[in-house]
């Protein structure tokens, strides 16, 4: 089984060599191991497969390498007594071993579940106790610590492997753990004792067999599995890359967790069949300097990401002299009249253009370097709704940032905005092989290639994801003159106020947190005479505010009460009220007295808001809001990461808009 070897030459316009159509066609009749395999034989040790930031260094490992890698660890595994069909978990950051233990799982026909790191110890355990896996791979001491603490409950987990060594000394007697070394140690010597195994279990693999189990984002309630087979990788991977601007060597940074779809769907997906670069940077801390030292040509991030990003940038110019200040403004001035041409297909003048060529030169390229996002060809930000002023800030800065959609069961992400076409409010148009189409009801459907097996161990739940063949997203939507998908919110979410009026909370939710002073917004309405939110500040920018004017405060807590906070966000609020109809306007609203958390299940792990479990939680608060009250005192609870439960007292003000 051999694939044409590829010209890596730059085409003339200047962009990397891409996979020609009959290879990507072909891919998609192999396992992912597989075609590491084959990109191992074309690729080689000439060229940079993973490469990581460890200490301030970069440390390169090539094709060649990459699939030694993935043939140990799927040998080790063997050792350890896996079988075809188990499940195996993986609790890691973005590392390579994250990819070596996931490729190497499914090279011998296992199914891996990448699970978050962030998750506490009773959520891990009811995690794996769901999929009974077999085998644990995790990062460090932290994750090892949350097992060793449920290890009760764990009776079907055979081994659990550790990645970092660090502070595991004492833990090296216990049989039941055993570092990543090890176990490419325990490889070697069964490659040594049969040399042909791996090769054998390797080539039983079948496209169609399951490769990965996602957990769904859970905002109604417990997280399903999405099984997605290694055809369903194959088939997203062939979309992107015939229309992103990426091929052989492009860059790819890896920042979004292993348990999210995106990276998935890159790391373990397009990046190895196109034969891109995959990137680690060193630390969350460091990734604006690793951009700038990468340079990677495209970027899928969460509208979280960009949301922060726009205030860190807004908050800076805030705190800039008053030329510079000025200077931004009126560059930023000049590059939303350009774009907002640009969304309607006109032309620019002479002058706006020539302006806007001053903008970018003097204001935008030095920004967008320091925040290292100069050399980026496309920018694009999925998962939840994002405001279209986050879009057009980011695109007015000379950043091609557009707006995409996708979730998990569609393997990700199909819709995006064309480059010549980018409509702020708009997700774009489908991708290659995807067909997208509303039903009656206003629900999106799509069908494509693509489209996941279904959800582990849950018929019901399967058989109901589908319509006529087509994937039913659950999202309500239109699409616009143009064909361009516009995503009006969570069907199910859709809120429908006294008099009947019908909105979408993450409509307003999303305008609201365009504003760099506001984490969180949560709106409420179903039934009610008006809208009403509770309100999470972002505590940096707040704080920052805050030590400016001299106001002194202590917690959080302290700081959302403070009634120049109050003042801060009501105008906000108000600022966000002028661009909304009357009957989406918000009335009143509480600065919640703590960040709502995924510890506290108030979040999903991807950060995206369990309305109903928010709404059951704070009932007495929302209750409050909607009657002549303008204060109520709360005793509330908050459970820290290591698992320990404190105690709030406080009184909350309910402001009127």
């Amino acid at each position: 089984m051999t694939i044409s070897r590829i010209s890596e030459r730059i085409n003339g316009n200047g962009q990397p060599a891409r996979l020609d159509d009959a290879t990507l066609e072909a891919y998609g009749k192999f396992t992912l191991p597989q075609i590491l395999s084959e990109q191992a034989k074309r690729l080689g040790a000439a060229h940079t497969a993973i490469r990581e930031k460890a200490y301030g260094i970069w440390q390169t490992t090539n094709w060649e390498d990459y699939f030694g890698y993935v043939r140990r660890t799927s040998l080790g595994l063997l050792g350890l007594g896996v079988r075809r069909r188990e499940n195996i978990a993986l609790v890691t950051n973005n590392h390579p071993e994250w990819l070596f233990s996931e490729l190497g799982a499914q090279a011998v026909g296992c199914v891996t579940v990448n699970l978050f790191t962030s998750s506490i110890a009773d959520e891990l355990a009811e995690a794996l106790k769901r999929f009974q896996a077999t085998v644990v791979i995790v990062q460090d001491q932290e994750q090892v610590d949350k097992l060793l603490e449920t290890r009760s409950r764990l009776g079907f987990v055979k081994s659990v492997v550790y990645v970092d060594p660090t502070g595991m000394r004492n833990t090296r007697s216990d049989p039941w753990l055993m570092s990543f070394r090890e176990l490419l140690d325990r490889g070697d010597v069964l490659e040594r004792e049969k040399p042909q195994l791996f090769p054998a279990e390797l080539w039983r693999g079948r496209p169609d067999d399951v490769a990965v189990m996602i957990q769904t984002s859970g905002t109604t309630g417990l997280p399903k599995l999405a099984m997605l087979t290694h055809r369903n990788f194959t088939a997203m991977a062939r979309k992107w890359l015939v229309t992103a601007p990426v091929g052989i060597g492009s860059n790819w940074l890896s920042i979004t967790p292993p348990a999210w779809i995106v990276d998935q769907v890159w790391g373990a997906g397009i990046t190895l069949t196109g034969g891109l670069t995959m990137n680690f940077p060193e630390t969350a801390e460091t990734i604006e300097t690793d951009f700038r030292e990468i340079g990677p040509d495209v970027i899928v991030s969460s509208s979280r990401f960009w949301e922060d990003l726009a205030s860190k940038i807004r908050v800076k110019m805030a705190d800039a002299g008053i030329v510079k200040r000025k200077f931004f403004h009126l560059a930023e001035r000049i590059g939303q009249r350009a774009v907002d041409r640009e969304a309607k297909k006109e032309p620019l003048s002479p002058g706006l253009r020539a302006m806007r060529s001053v903008a970018s030169s003097v204001v935008f390229r030095p920004l967008m370097d320091r925040v290292g996002c100069l050399g980026m060809k496309s920018a694009y930000t999925g998962g939840h709704p994002i405001s279209p002023e986050v879009i057009r800030f980011f695109r007015s800065c000379g950043l091609n940032l557009k707006q995409c959609y996708g979730l998990t069961e569609a393997g990700g992400i199909f819709q995006v905005q064309p480059d010549n076409e980018v409509k702020p409010e708009t997700v774009g148009k489908a991708l290659p092989e995807t067909e997208v189409r509303i039903a009656e009801d206003q629900e999106v459907l799509v069908k494509s290639p693509s489209n996941f097996a279904g959800y582990y161990n849950d018929f019901k739940a399967s058989e109901d994801a589908f319509r006529d063949g087509w994937l039913r997203t659950g999202d309500a939507g239109y699409l616009d003159p143009d064909g361009h998908l516009v995503i009006i919110g969570r069907k199910e979410e859709i809120i429908r106020n006294k008099t009947g009026a019908a909105f979408s909370p993450d409509f307003i939710e999303t305008r609201l947190k365009f504003s760099p002073y506001i984490k969180e917004a949560v709106t409420f309405g179903e039934g009610r005479p008006y809208i009403t939110s509770f309100i999470n500040i972002d505590m940096g920018n707040v704080g920052n505010w805050a030590e400016e004017r001299m106001i002194p405060y202590t917690t959080y807590t302290d700081l959302s009460q403070q009634p120049k906070v109050e003042e801060l966000i009501l105008g906000e609020i108000r600022s966000v009220n002028d661009r909304l109809p009357d009957y989406m306007k918000i009335r009143r609203f509480i600065l919640l007295y703590k960040l709502l958390d995924a510890d506290d299940e108030e979040l999903t792990r991807t950060g995206k808001v369990r309305r109903r479990f928010v709404y059951g939680l704070y009932l007495n608060l929302i209750e409050a809001m909607y009657r002549n009250l303008k204060e109520l005192e709360v005793k509330s609870t908050v459970r820290y990461r290591d698992g320990q439960v404190g105690k709030i007292e406080t009184t909350v003000r309910i402001i009127d808009v």
